[in-house]
């Protein structure tokens, strides 16, 4: 048939290191009705997925261009520098800067960290990717420093990882078109803050309409009252009558037989 609407649908993009699951178990649980499928991209390529229209909302890293698109920031991740198990750094809970000074930090052409310069010594050339660069770490040919994420993305059971301090950190946000803000985005967004599925943001709820109170029949207990007077009255009137003709009678009868019995005088 032709002229029917595609179903709705909400494309979720996300780039390496973030892991998506708990919303989108929330959103399958209150829209089971509308797929959520799940894009994943590269970090330097997410940007360019939602301005073209290949995602409807997408995890991204900061910093995030706002001309055009919108962003809501949702956590800071910790630095570490990844290293072999067997390496000297791996003996310690923390790194500075400074502990790096004579290694070999490599620096991937994707690299998620915005740095003035990157620590220790650079390497001849950039490893193309995080992923590369983690291979060259077990080669033994240097050190990478990298969000949290990315280090447990990547784990091998040869390589460990340590905090670094004092350098970049990795921001997550959400972000999509600004002009494409539609009602499945808010929904979303409303998803990722934490809000209920009985949340009234951006809306108003429905007031039940006021019940009217129950009225007394008309004339029940008027009606009831005015038959019971009008039968008391007449009994009683009736009672009266019949007491006060009872009453005469009595009276007429004693004085007729006081002057029966008493004696005439002779002249």
């Amino acid at each position: 048939m032709t002229g029917q609407e595609e179903p709705p649908s909400f494309r979720l993009a996300y780039v390496p290191g973030v892991t998506p699951t708990k919303w989108v178990r929330i959103w399958n649980e209150r829209l089971p009705d509308i797929p959520l499928p799940l894009v994943q991209v590269p970090a330097g390529e997410a940007f360019a997925l939602l301005r073209g229209g290949g995602a409807d909302a997408g995890f991204v890293r900061l910093p995030v261009d706002r001309t055009d698109l919108s962003a809501i920031p949702l956590y800071t991740e910790t630095t570490v520098v990844v290293v072999p198990k067997d390496h000297v750094v791996a003996a310690v809970d923390e790194v500075s800067p400074e502990d790096l000074a004579d290694e070999i930090v490599l620096h991937p052409l994707d690299d998620t960290l915005d740095w003035e310069r990157p620590p220790g010594l650079p390497a001849i050339e950039r490893p193309a990717t995080t992923a590369d660069a983690v291979e060259l770490v077990a080669a033994g040919v240097g050190l990478l420093v990298v969000p949290q994420s990315l280090a447990r993305l990547h784990h091998r059971k040869d390589l460990t990882y340590r905090p670094l301090s004092d350098t970049p950190e990795s921001r997550v946000a959400l972000s999509w078109p600004q002009d494409e803000t539609t009602d499945l985005v808010e929904t979303f967004i409303g998803i990722v803050r934490g809000r209920t599925v009985n949340s009234t943001r951006g809306r108003t709820v429905a007031q039940p309409p006021p019940q009217p109170k129950a009225k007394p029949a008309a004339g029940r207990s008027t009606g009831k009252g005015t038959g019971t007077g009008t039968r008391s009255g007449s009994s009683g009137s009736g009672g009266a009558r019949a007491a006060k003709g009872t009453k005469g009678t009595k009276g007429a009868k004693a004085s007729q037989g006081a002057k029966r019995g008493k004696p005439r005088r002779r002249s």
